[in-house]
């Protein structure tokens, strides 16, 4: 069975010590909704582009050593949210799920396989975890971040926009993201991961405070 929601918890969300709070959150939703958990990159990421500087790699060895970063968190993740569990491969992710606890998917292994996104900066975690929810049926991608959401200009909220909209959006997402969401039936939400309450209303009522990425806007068919 597809999971209800993946969640992407953003790798800037670990430069806060609040994080343990989205995770105690995370740990208690997971006994009621089928939640699948997408680490981002953050900190460990940040050591990849470092010797990407230093040493001028390879695109496909910076994408995989992006997507062992990404592990690396995942495993940081696992060790905050109690009760959860970690998964390589994404049926062991759904049928995990089944279980009243939230799954941890390290990407690497099922990414690297696959092949399915180019091998370039990018494409970060935003794109993986869309294509995680793509893959596994799941019909709600929620990416949680260190923000209110898309912003027009320093403070005002992107309430609602088009993936094409999207695409002539600068910031807050990876670039590549508009035009992976663009053949994938996704409704998409940016929220913010330093506010907790805002997961469980979005899981609860189908709304929160953030922004809303979908095919076309509310009213049109």
């Amino acid at each position: 069975m597809r999971p209800d929601a993946v969640l992407k918890i953003g790798g800037s969300l670990g430069r806060h010590a609040s994080l343990t709070f989205l995770c105690k959150e995370v740990s208690r939703l997971g006994a009621q909704h089928r939640l699948l958990v997408v680490p981002g990159g953050g900190e460990f990421a940040d050591q990849v582009r470092d010797a990407c500087r230093r040493y001028d790699l390879k695109e496909t060895a910076a994408h995989c050593m992006a997507l062992l970063a990404m592990d690396q968190y995942g495993y940081l993740l696992n060790s905050l949210i109690a009760r959860s569990c970690l998964t390589a491969d994404l049926l062991s992710s759904c049928r995990a799920a089944e279980s009243g606890k939230a799954v941890i998917l390290l990407p690497s292994a099922p990414v690297i396989r696959a092949d399915p996104l180019p091998h370039s900066w990018e494409v970060t975690s935003d794109t993986i975890a869309a294509w995680v929810a793509q893959r596994t049926h799941c019909r709600r991608l929620i990416l949680l971040k260190d923000v209110d959401g898309l912003l027009a200009g320093e403070r005002e909220i992107i309430e609602e926009l088009t993936v094409a909209q999207l695409a002539t959006h600068s910031g807050g997402v990876d670039p590549y993201l508009s035009r992976f969401l663009a053949s994938a039936k996704l409704e998409t939400w940016v929220i913010n991961g330093l506010r907790p309450e805002r997961l469980s209303e979005l899981l609860e009522t189908a709304r929160t405070t953030g922004t809303r990425i979908r095919k076309e806007l509310s009213g049109n068919p």
